[in-house]
């Protein structure tokens, strides 16, 4: 029963593929049922799995012979099992991928409809969640690359949905080869794991790290920053960010399950899973990507200060908040890590559809400064938006506070005060960009026509920002760094704290780290308040000067990618395969292989004339040649 749950879980969003596909592609109602069909049944197959799952059985594989490789000549020996691994790691993952995948799913019926693509996008949606199901439940290095590939496929199609739009076909082709030359750092990185340890199992390779330490230990370096290179294109790390804020071009509810519960989870999850190759005696690689996670969570944050799009502000504050999960990892803290993934799906997947019910309210506007007074016209989704917004900001008690108070405490803990510090800073940029956008969009008055007359959305839309309120509001207070706690940890000494126990833990453990959280959310609303409230322009360009442009333009990273970066090593290379493949292969390869067998092929010929005295001569020169070579002698 356990393994047919387990395949149920993966393989029907899959199955919902093929359904609409082959049969239902031209019925979009009943497309958009068969995809949320299966991936509520998902959800209820993991939560089965969840709760029934004895713990003895916790990170039994369950694998399936695949491909088996043996050749002592070579040296190769390869065993690879399509393999499902399910523990305390993977069945919170399976519930966030799927439960918040459900909502926005839900959420679509009401967003798309209309839309003539309504099938292909249900269609996306089921592969997209297929896809990281796979990497969630993945056994192995092969298995998870290959769903790392499939993710990168689904996000291209979805990204690009509206292709017909050239910004929208633009954004899906940068957001596939950035993540190229991420998942190239992977592929070899997960090459030179099995080159060393020779496995490509996660349990088998655990097993022989103990064993081969000290070979491990000379490539350990090399090895945590090729693997974190994938993770640097799918969680949009800089300098690999660059394609996330692009990708607000997909529909709203596409930016909802990127952002949320799938592809930029994938690379936080991933890291996490193969921490043990990363936390080796001598490897400096947690110390780079523990940087890396901040400057990343650093940048983001001051660009969204000064961005106007409401999805753009929320896809920066996006990479601000991976580039925490990544810090979290960088400072030996995983399980914080995911503790913030899980409750960052909450509020942000709240948050995405909150920010797609004014645009649906607006009639597709996506300027905040064209917005004003939404509160009164749309008052279930400023609500939504609001405990969205608070929980993002890490105010106590919502669920955000406590997986951000985990992290700014994980930075002491591990002597990263640098890190602690800039975690401190961008808790305060983080409010004041929320609440900047929250009091422009809701407060005030109505600056446009579209926002005199907004209209609240349709409850298929509302009732999932009713459910992620509800998490975003009391996740912090469910146990879920304890459940992290059980996979990265031996054993966890005492019982289950109680309800006080866990609503002042943040407190009671680092009061340090509590209290300059919530001292960061203070002075950002004051910052905000004091700039923001009833204004009809944004007075800050103006204080900041030609800083302002440079948040605004992104510092000028794509326009240095597309003018110095590309021509530079892209363009080079290309002239580099352009000059072998004309002189080298062409020239000398191709052309000089059938140039030397057409001379040989005239010189051939020349003894096959049909002239006698052609050949008599010959015959003579022949026979005087060998007498010389006698008489010589």
């Amino acid at each position: 029963m356990v393994e047919l749950l387990a395949w149920l879980v993966l393989f029907l969003p899959l199955l919902s593929v093929a359904a609409i596909t082959i049969f239902t592609r031209g019925n979009a109602a009943r497309s958009g049922a068969i995809s949320i069909t299966a991936v509520v049944f998902s959800f209820i197959c993991g939560l089965v799995l969840f709760y029934a799952l004895p713990e003895s059985s916790m990170g039994m594989p369950i694998q399936i012979p695949w491909l088996s490789i043996h050749d002592q000549g070579l040296g190769l020996d390869l065993h690879v099992d399509i393999g499902l691994r399910l523990d305390h790691l993977s069945l919170p993952m399976i519930l966030i991928v799927t439960g918040v995948g459900s909502l926005i799913h839900i959420y679509s019926w009401g967003y798309m409809k209309g839309d003539p693509g309504f099938a292909r996008y249900f269609a996306c949606l089921s592969l997209f969640t297929f896809s990281m199901l796979g990497i969630v439940l993945a056994d192995n290095f092969l298995m998870m690359f290959i769903f790392w590939e499939l993710v990168g496929v689904s996000s291209y199609l979805l990204i690009g949905f509206w292709y017909e739009r050239p910004s929208a076909a633009d954004a899906c082709k940068k957001a596939f080869l950035t993540n190229r030359v991420g998942d190239f750092g992977f592929l070899v990185g997960i090459l030179l794991t099995w080159a060393t340890l020779g496995s490509l199992n996660f349990r088998d390779l655990e097993t022989r790290l103990n064993v081969h330490s000290v070979e491990f230990s000379a490539v350990a370096t090399a090895v945590g920053l090729l693997i974190f290179c994938g993770a640097m294109g799918k969680s949009a790390q800089f300098p690999l960010h660059v394609w996330l804020p692009d990708a607000m071009e997909g529909p709203t509810p596409v930016s909802a399950l990127i952002h949320a519960a799938t592809m930029v989870a994938a690379g936080v999850y991933m890291l996490c899973r193969v921490f043990f190759l990363l936390n080796v005696d001598g490897s400096q690689a947690l110390q780079v990507i523990a940087w890396i996670g901040g400057i990343t969570a650093l940048m983001a944050a001051l660009i969204a200060v000064q961005q106007n799009d409401i999805k753009r502000i929320l896809a920066y504050s996006t990479l601000s908040q991976l580039g925490y999960m990544v810090m979290a990892v960088g400072c030996s803290g995983p399980v914080p890590a995911m503790y913030h993934l899980t409750t960052h799906a909450f509020f942000k997947a709240l948050l995405f559809l909150g920010a797609g019910s004014v645009i649906y309210g607006l009639h597709h506007e996506q300027n905040i400064w064209a917005m004003g007074g939404v509160r009164r016209k749309m008052p279930i989704t400023f609500w939504t938006f609001t405990f969205g917004t608070l929980a993002l900001c890490g105010v106590p008690p919502l669920s955000g506070f406590y997986s951000k108070d985990s992290i700014l405490a994980q930075a002491i803990k591990d002597h990263h005060y640098g890190l602690f510090v800039l975690g401190v800073v961008v808790a305060l940029l983080t409010t004041f960009y929320m609440f900047r956008l929250f009091y422009v969009v809701f407060k005030g008055r109505p600056r446009t026509e579209a926002a005199e007359h907004a209209h609240e959305s349709p409850s298929v839309m509302l009732w999932p920002l009713f459910i992620l309120a509800i998490f975003s509001i009391a996740g912090g207070l469910l146990g879920i760094e304890s459940l992290y706690a059980r996979h990265f940890e031996a054993a966890v000494a005492g019982t289950e704290p109680g309800f006080w126990d866990r609503l002042l833990e943040p407190f009671n453990e680092q009061l340090l780290a509590a209290s300059f959280g919530v001292l960061a959310v203070v002075f950002g609303w004051l910052w905000a308040r004091s700039l923001y409230r009833n204004k009809a322009v944004d007075p800050l360009p103006e204080k900041l000067g030609w800083w302002s442009q440079l948040l605004r333009n992104k510092f000028y990273i794509d326009e240095f990618y597309e003018n110095v970066l590309i021509p530079c090593t892209q363009d080079a290379l290309a002239r580099v395969a352009d000059f072998i493949d004309r002189w080298i292969i062409g020239t000398f390869a191709v052309r000089g292989t059938a140039n030397v067998t057409d001379v040989a092929g005239r010189l051939l010929r020349m003894l096959q004339t049909g002239s006698l005295q052609m050949y008599a001569f010959l015959l003579v020169a022949g026979v005087a040649g060998v007498l010389y070579w006698v008489l010589g002698k």
